[in-house]
């Protein structure tokens, strides 16, 4: 069954493959070729000669896509679907077996590395663990493909993108199935091309590429130092298989890593080298500034990577090698540090974005923080609990979007927007389920797991401990200011552009069905689950899939009940000033940001850390590789390399071809000449002596 779950995505991706190398697409009926166009907002469409954006008159998106195009997309599509919502049946039934029936098991399939003491075996590892990310993974990913079959009803290549979309959910199933570290390191690159692929999947835009080049490079840093970690493991361990390295773990403590006269403590470097892994990958502080530009992909892309499974493998592979992160509290101190600095910064920047997808995804950046700041305290199963939640309801807020944008005939402006609900009340109903969710509200999935949260942070003993419930708690206020402006002027007040708004309509029921289901997942994933992930039924749920701090949830149990209250007070405060700024005094905004023009332009420029590592990193990058490329490879090895030396020689023998005539008076001449030379040398010679 684990086979079936893992590598029919992988057969979904083939064949959508095929057919989008095969499928007869990119003609009209009348033998025109179908260029792709992208409008200014990012959305691709094959267009006609009618407006910019690719609509006819009537507002309605002309395809003029050849039929065999339309029946091979149609059967990608179908293909896709359909594989992924067998295997995300299959993923709640194993969630049932493994994590109430202890059903635990590992799947050999085959040897993989066998090089000395390196012996790596391609191998599937199921736990309570693994199960949990089995069930976030596919079940986003399957009702992701759903949407997407009306999302992108109008793009030519569909085959092409729910290949990639397939590709992306084997490769994330290979990582949270990985039996070892090199096997995780594999899903881990596999997510990483996956995403490349589908941020540039509409790559005839300038910004799309450098969005996807973007994420790629910044994830290089993060793996550098994952691929670190992965070699110190196996230096001190002698081996990447998981049972092994926990084994070995109890006695490295105390042995230190000798690098350049620097002794350092060999599990805390190794946990911080695997962190850094996680940073990059879950978009964590200082390697954050590739998610929000991730947003250039389709709004499916955006649901499915950058909130339900991509980003949140970092928190999965802290949670993985949990028995070595306990041997290691300085480093589960920095996972927390930087947790929570991301939850709260990312927060900030979140208040003032115009964008609707980039603010839900300063919004995701905000809860992965949140995520790590319980795998810092210790408690892996809240940090899961929220990773399981949080997908169902980010999933909703990206599709949700989605759905707004498409309405708005791919207006992503928050501020050309107003009065929606009137227009689209289904997509309305569920966006707010998805905001109070977000916000915590009581008895939605985010209120069990967020609250869980902020408790384990002021529980905990570890040194960032109230650093990490401050932040926490003010960026759950600011989680309900943003979340909500986003609400009101999207869904409330007038409309901003007449001409989009009269042609709003709903989404087709491809779209609508998808996120109703997340919505119900928003509500119904929190309570039923709360025992297992953060109460006392966790031993007997995870067992040995996480290895957590032993006190922790005993004394999240025994935290002042002001201390209990306050994410809620934040989140009615948040609340509060939102509806007073955007509802009730809408001139209150613009005052504000003309008031205070330095804190507005700081946050609205990201905290400038995209002009901070130009200067740092991009700049002197370009500068070194221009240098190289027209005075070292230039002037020096072309200098005296093809331009030097060996084109000397050609002038020369160039030189002494001329010479070679081919007429025979002119070799008779140099003869004589010679001759002549001859006699004069032995008369003067001889004569002397």
């Amino acid at each position: 069954m684990v086979q079936a779950i893992v590598f029919l995505p992988l057969l979904g991706a083939i064949l959508a493959g095929l057919i989008a190398i095969f499928g007869a697409h990119g003609r009209n009926p009348s033998g025109d070729t179908v260029e792709h166009h992208d409008d200014a907002h990012g959305h691709g469409h094959a267009s006609a000669a009618h407006d910019d954006h690719g609509h006819d008159d009537h507002g309605h998106d002309d395809h003029h896509v050849a039929e065999p195009a339309a029946a091979g997309s149609r059967a990608a599509e179908l293909i896709t679907t359909a594989l992924l919502f067998v295997s995300a049946g299959l993923s709640w039934f194993t969630l049932v077996d493994v994590g109430f029936m202890h059903h635990d098991a590992r799947i050999a399939l085959l040897p993989w590395i066998n090089s000395g003491d390196l012996q790596v075996a391609w191998a599937l590892r199921v736990d309570t663990l693994t199960a949990v990310m089995l069930v976030v993974v596919n079940t986003v990913s399957s009702l992701v493909h759903l949407y997407s079959i009306g999302y992108m009803d109008e793009d030519p290549n569909r085959p092409r993108f729910f290949g990639y979309l397939s590709l992306f959910t084997f490769a994330m199933l290979m990582l949270v199935t990985a039996d070892n570290l090199v096997q995780m390191f594999f899903g881990w690159e596999g997510v990483g091309l996956a995403s490349y692929l589908l941020i540039g999947f509409w790559y005839r835009k300038p910004s799309a590429n450098a969005a996807a080049i973007k994420a790629f490079v910044v994830n290089r840093v993060g793996d550098f130092g994952f691929a670190l970690g992965i070699f110190a493991i196996f230096m001190l361990a002698g081996s990447t298989d998981f049972e092994t390295i926990f084994h070995a773990a109890p006695g490295l403590t105390g042995k230190t890593i000798d690098f350049l006269g620097w002794h350092a403590d060999a599990l805390t470097l190794t946990c911080l080298l695997l962190f850094m892994g996680a940073m990059g990958k879950s978009a964590q502080f200082l390697l954050h500034t590739w998610l929000p530009d991730a947003m250039e992909g389709p709004t499916p892309v955006s649901a499915l990577i950058h909130a339900a499974t991509m980003v949140t493998a970092g928190v999965f592979m802290v949670a993985r090698l949990s028995p070595l992160f306990e041997l290691a509290p300085d480093a589960q101190a920095a996972v927390m540090f930087i947790g929570a600095t991301t939850a709260f910064f990312a927060a900030t920047i979140g208040l003032v974005q115009n964008d609707i997808k980039r603010i839900v995804a300063y919004s995701t950046c905000s809860q992965l923080g949140y995520m790590f700041v319980a795998m810092g305290a210790g408690a892996y199963s809240v940090g899961m609990f929220h990773l399981f939640t949080h997908a169902f309801f980010k999933a909703l807020l990206f599709l949700g979007s989605g759905s707004v944008i498409y309405a708005m005939h791919h207006e992503q402006d928050i501020r050309n927007m107003g009065g929606l609900w009137r227009k689209i009340p289904y997509t309305y109903a569920v966006m707010v389920i998805g905001t109070l969710a977000l916000t915590g509200f009581p008895l939605t999935a985010g209120y069990f797991s967020k609250d869980a949260i902020i408790e384990s942070a002021y529980a905990s003993h570890n040194p960032f401990a109230l650093y990490g419930f401050l932040l926490t708690v003010v960026a759950a206020g600011l989680t309900s200011f943003y979340s909500w402006r986003l609400i009101f002027k999207t869904f409330h007040g007038e409309p901003h552009d007449e001409h989009h708004y009269e042609a709003a309509h709903e989404s087709p029921a491809w779209m609508l069905i998808p996120i109703g289901i997340l919505a119900v997942g928003s509500i119904a994933a929190g309570f039923p689950f709360k025992e297992l992930f953060a109460g006392h039924g966790i031993e007997e749920f995870f067992r040995e899939s996480v290895k957590m701090n032993p006190h922790i949830v005993e004394e999240m149990h025994h935290i002042p009940e002001t201390v209990a209250f306050l994410p809620t007070v934040m989140m009615v405060l948040g609340f509060l000033v939102s509806y007073l700024f955007y509802i009730r005094r809408p001139y209150l905004p613009v005052e504000l940001a003309e008031t205070q023009p330095l804190l507005y332009r700081f946050l609205l420029n990201k905290w400038y850390f995209d002009e901070l590592y130009e200067i740092i990193f991009v700049r002197p990058a370009k500068w070194i590789g221009y240098q190289l490329w027209k005075k070292g490879d230039g002037f020096v090895i072309d200098g005296f390399g093809p331009d030097g030396v060996s084109a000397r020689v050609l002038d020369l023998t160039r030189q002494v071809v001329r010479i070679q005539t081919g007429y025979l008076y002119h070799y008779a001449f140099a003869m004589l000449i010679g001759v002549a030379g001859l006699i004069t040398w032995f008369m003067f010679g001889f004569g002397g002596q």
